[in-house]
Formats: structure tokens, C-alpha cells, sequence
């Protein structure tokens, strides 16, 4: 199948700022998304106690960055998003509860220009998913890890594969099966067929093993249930 457009996917972004504000409604076909932000955030905090500077990308309505802020108050905030509408609302949140400088960048971070060395923790919360080839997985990687100070961090919550194609298909039948519950059959193969037009996920293993390569001192796992893992990378 052929995979949405970076346009395709702002547009549908564009269009659903109200349910990506609200944690519990909009994370709902995303298996514990409640966790894994407590988890990413808590240890970004650990690992960058002092932390001055942050960059949420695919920020989304900044639900990542409100609850970084909620454990290490007043930042300066980053965001960037494919879309306007959603960058206005998380602006508009997270100037809110920082007195740190909050900065906008409308793109894609594969093309947007940032400072290299300039961010204490970097967050990608289910948005790395929509890279694409391996060569588009490993440039961006670099770029993140180039972005961050030493001993900063780059914290993924994500949706994700496995490498062993008949473990791969027990977890998404997993994933369908939960997703039946919340909605009935249809819900199902809503969410189904948008992920497989929309993203195309890579294995934990994969990007740990990737994060390795570009230069990160240490990797770590912090959670995974069925095809949702939280992990990340200290610089």
C-alpha cells in the first residue's frame, strides 16, 4: 500500500487538535499512553536533573512537554510540529506553565534547522513511526543525536514491531483484539487500516540498536506491552 504524504498527514493533524489535547480521549487506541509519558519524563528528569532546555518533536497539543514541565519547571520549550493549528494549541498550553522561552517550528525535523548541542532532553512521542526507509530512520536519528548536549537525552514513546515475524503478528493480533474491546470490529479496522496507510513502525530492537550506532553512550528500555514501547538514549 502506498503510505500517506507528509501533506496528507499534517492535514489530518490540522483537523484533530481538540482530541490530541486531551490525554485521556486522544491517546486512546495508544496502549498505556499514560504510562510511558510518566515513564519518559520521569527519567529524563533523572537523567537531566538541571535541564535548561527541551524539544518536543511532533509536539502535537504539548501534552509531552506539560507533564516535562509538571517535574522540571520552567524550560525553554522547542516544539515542533507538522502542523500550525496543533503548535498554536500546545504554545499556547506550555506558555502557560513555563517561564522559560517557548519557541514554534512549524515542519518536519528532517528539514527543520536547529542548533546542534543546544537541548538537554529531546521527546518524540508517537511520531518517529512515520519515518520511512532505513536511510530516513538512520539521518534522523543523527540529526536528534546531534542536536542534543552531552549527557542529554532522547526519550521515544512509540508504536513498534517485532523482529520475529510470527511474534510481530501474535502482539498486532493482540493490539486488535484490544482495540475491538474499547470499540467493536469496526474501530478495529479503522485504526488498522490508518496505520497501515499512515506509519510505518520499526522494532525496539531495531532503534536501540540504531541509536548505537549514531554515537549514544548508553540506551535503555523503559517499557513495552505488545506493539507500544517507551525506551531511549543518553548522549
Amino acid at each position: 500500500m502506498k503510505k500517506s504524504t507528509i501533506a496528507e498527514i499534517k492535514e489530518r493533524f490540522d483537523n484533530d487538535v481538540e482530541r490530541f489535547s486531551n490525554l485521556e480521549t486522544g491517546q486512546v487506541a495508544t496502549i498505556d499512553a499514560t504510562i510511558s509519558l510518566e515513564l519518559i519524563t520521569e527519567a529524563s528528569k533523572r537523567i537531566v536533573p538541571n535541564a535548561a532546555t527541551i524539544l518536543d518533536v511532533g509536539c502535537g497539543a504539548g501534552n509531552y512537554t506539560l507533564k516535562m514541565l509538571s517535574k522540571v519547571p520552567n524550560l525553554n520549550c522547542t516544539l515542533v510540529d507538522l502542523s500550525l493549528p496543533m503548535l498554536n494549541r500546545a504554545f499556547e498550553r506550555v506558555s502557560a506553565e513555563t517561564k522559560g522561552k517557548v519557541e514554534i517550528k512549524q515542519g518536519d525535523i528532517r528539514e527543520i534547522d536547529l542548533d546542534e548541542n543546544s537541548f538537554d532532553i529531546i521527546l518524540a512521542g508517537a511520531v518517529l513511526h512515520h519515518l520511512r526507509d532505513d536511510k530516513d530512520w538512520e539521518t534522523t536519528f543523527t540529526k536528534l543525536f546531534k542536536l542534543l548536549k552531552p549527557g542529554g537525552c532522547l526519550m521515544i514513546s512509540d508504536l513498534i514491531t517485532q523482529d520475529t515475524e510470527l511474534l510481530n503478528e501474535y502482539t498486532w493480533q493482540r493490539y486488535g483484539e484490544y482495540l475491538e474491546g474499547i470499540g467493536g470490529a469496526e474501530y478495529r479496522r479503522k485504526v488498522l487500516d490508518y496505520i497501515e496507510k499512515e506509519d510505518s513502525p520499526r522494532s525496539m530492537n531495531y532503534q536501540l540498536d540504531l541509536m548505537k550506532k549514531v554515537g549514544f553512550s548508553k540506551v535503555e528500555i523503559l517499557h513495552k506491552n505488545m506493539c507500544f514501547g517507551a525506551f531511549g538514549g543518553i548522549k
